[in-house]
């Protein structure tokens, strides 16, 4: 199999001397087809042609004996038949590369290329030279002279391959250890990433890598692995999803699987995915939620340990029940993050989780009839929240949604506003806009389009539009069947609020005030947090480098931490009907003024200010 895989020179000029006279039409690969040979020594078959004016498409084939026999004779049939594409083991070239280029399967399977491409997504790609230099290694043929079996004074430990360990650690000294007499550009350095070089045939797992730590020193590493050390200035952060990503099937995949050995060259050009900034974040916040958990088991096994260190039984029964009570609630308080209806009342917009905390107390009370219009009401208001914020969103990114007309013709006629359908009309057309597709990543537009993008959330969107327009027009629901109805509709509200999980990360924020310093070009900005089923809360402050902020308005915080205008898409205020501060949306724009609507409580008012009919057309909404 070298022949065709191999990017040595030899093989490579071996395949350009052969391809000036002949074509590859097929070649199969395969391990174990030879009897009396090694199961795991892989061969090739090749098919050759003489050469024409016109060549035909290649067409390459991999099966390992332990497959059926019959599905690989007929999947093989199918590649015969076809002149593009692929199969279950095979697949046809319709470009075909240079004659001296390897022909290694994974190389050049269109799956895997499309896997290769698809790395971007993460946020952008370098190499694995990029980030790491090689260090130099000690080759235990060529170097027979440097090495011992035996520890001596100034000998280091030779690491071989096999200590390298899957799980990342290097294996303690044992008696096959060598020790060798090393050069200092030889040794290594704690942070060193060592890899093996040598893997199985067919081996369907990830690089093997291991990270050096104080605790290897002194050593060197011998020709079976491969040393890869950061350069100075990469961010750890860098590292550390590098070494992921090499340890993951499709990194080994690159690398070429149909060789028994990685080599530098190949390794150093493997291409690398880096984390953009959002999953940068994302991957700090679970390291150090991480390295909490650590502290607390760290803190329980203490705690265990120490249970026969005290005086008395009494004293130790003591300190054991009143210091466990600490990370006994820490538990049951991460436990509850869990529980979906604990999120969406502590982690949700104000709005939505308000709502929910009704839903579920009337669900409780068994007052069904209560119960289930507080669940249609939640509903709607889940994506009347969603939809004004999605309308905000994109009127600051320039796109314009075709929803908004029917939206802008309800407010100017002034009868009767927008509801449950313009809602998710709104949605239906963010889920699908082509529009969105270049917008970044991490922008809040993306996870909303998740909300209605799947079938089953809108077949549930659809069952609770259509529950709540029977019970606009009177279309009760007989009390024998409300039960069943009630349930059905609550697992419906469920679907879609565990598909809007991601609020919890966009939090919505009352600014109270704002200090601009023209001297330093900083703004600090009081705010409130409105996340969770209470607007009673703290204020807080922070310090932004933006003077265009708004007193008294509400905004939208991305987990980038930029602050989004929602303004006049939704405005908080204090309610003069129930003088409980409320946010609310624009209802209706009749001749006579506007008319806001409440969120939390459904209340309408009057809106006092006379610029929002300006404001609301400046908007697009009127």
């Amino acid at each position: 199999m070298e022949l065709w895989t191999s990017e040595a020179q030899w093989a490579a000029s071996l395949r350009r001397d052969m391809g000036e006279r002949w074509d590859a039409r097929l070649v199969l690969y395969s391990s174990g087809a030879i009897q009396g040979v090694h199961y795991r020594f892989a061969v090739a078959a090749a098919f050759l042609r003489s050469q024409r004016v016109h060549r035909s498409p290649l067409k390459i084939f991999q099966a390992r004996p332990e497959e059926d026999e019959s599905a690989v004779e007929k999947d093989f049939e199918m590649l015969l038949a076809r002149g593009g594409g692929r199969t279950r083991y095979g697949y046809v070239i319709r470009n075909l590369p240079p004659s001296g280029e390897s022909l290694d399967f994974d190389r050049h399977d269109p799956v895997v290329l499309k896997q290769r491409a698809d790395l971007a997504g993460f946020g952008s790609l370098c190499t694995v030279s990029d980030l790491c230099s090689t260090v130099p290694r000690i080759h235990m043929a060529g170097d027979a002279q440097l090495i011992s079996t035996e520890e001596k004074p100034g000998t280091v430990r030779l690491v071989a391959g096999r200590d390298v360990q899957r799980d990342g650690t290097i294996a303690p000294l044992g008696d096959e250890t060598y020790w060798v007499e090393a050069k200092p550009e030889y040794l290594l350095e704690p942070g060193d990433l060592v890899l093996r070089e040598v893997y199985g045939y067919g081996d369907p797992h990830g690089l093997i890598v291991a990270v050096v730590t104080e605790q290897d020193l002194p050593a060197a590493a011998s020709h079976t692995t491969i040393v890869l050390r950061p350069h100075s200035g990469v961010d750890q952060q860098q590292i550390r999803f590098a070494l992921m990503f090499l340890r993951s099937p499709l990194a080994r995949t690159l690398a070429g699987r149909s060789g028994l050995h990685v080599t530098v060259s190949k390794l150093a050009a493997l291409p690398v995915p880096q984390p953009d900034e959002a999953l940068t974040q994302a991957f700090d916040d679970l390291n150090a939620a991480k390295l909490q958990l650590e502290k607390w088991q760290k803190e329980a096994d203490s705690l265990l340990e120490s249970v026969f260190t005290y005086e008395t039984p009494a004293r130790a029964r003591s300190k054991i029940i009143e210091q466990g009570r600490a990370l006994r609630l820490r538990v049951e308080a991460a436990s509850l993050l869990d529980d979906l209806g604990h999120t969406v009342r502590t982690r949700f917009p104000y709005p939505i989780a308000y709502r929910w905390r009704e839903t579920e107390a009337r669900v409780s009370a068994r007052d069904s009839e209560a119960a289930y219009s507080a669940v249609l009401d939640t509903a709607e208001i889940l994506l009347c929240y969603t939809a004004q914020i999605a309308l905000a969103l994109g009127r600051e990114a320039g796109i314009e949604f075709g929803a908004v007309a029917a939206i802008r013709e309800k407010l100017a006629g002034g009868r009767s506003g927008p509801g449950f359908g313009d809602w998710a009309a709104v949605l239906h057309e963010v889920a699908s806009s082509r529009r969105l597709r270049s917008l970044q990543a991490e922008h809040p537009l993306n996870d909303i389009r998740g909300l209605l993008s799947s079938q089953d959330a809108a077949n549930a969107r659809q069952r609770l539009y259509d529950r709540r327009n029977d019970q606009a027009h009177l279309r009760r629901i007989d009390p024998i069947d409300l039960p069943t109805a009630l349930q059905e509709a609550f697992a419906e509200l469920t679907m879609l609020v565990e598909r809007a999980r991601f609020l919890a990360d966009y939090s919505l924020l009352h600014v109270t005030d704002v200090r601009w310093d023209t001297l330093q070009k900083t703004a600090e900005v009081h705010y409130r947090d409105l996340m969770g089923d209470h607007p009673v809360v703290p204020t807080r402050s922070t310090v932004l480098p933006s003077n265009d902020l708004e007193t008294d308005s509400l905004y939208l915080r991305d987990s980038n931490h930029r602050l989004h205008l929602l303004r006049p898409f939704l405005v908080g205020q204090n309610c003069p009907e129930c003088r409980t501060w409320s946010t609310f949306h624009v209802d209706r724009a009749p001749k006579s003024g506007v008319l806001l609507k409440s969120l939390e409580h459904g209340h309408v008012i009057q809106e006092s200010s006379p610029s929002m009919t300006a404001v609301l057309a400046c908007v697009g909404l009127l």
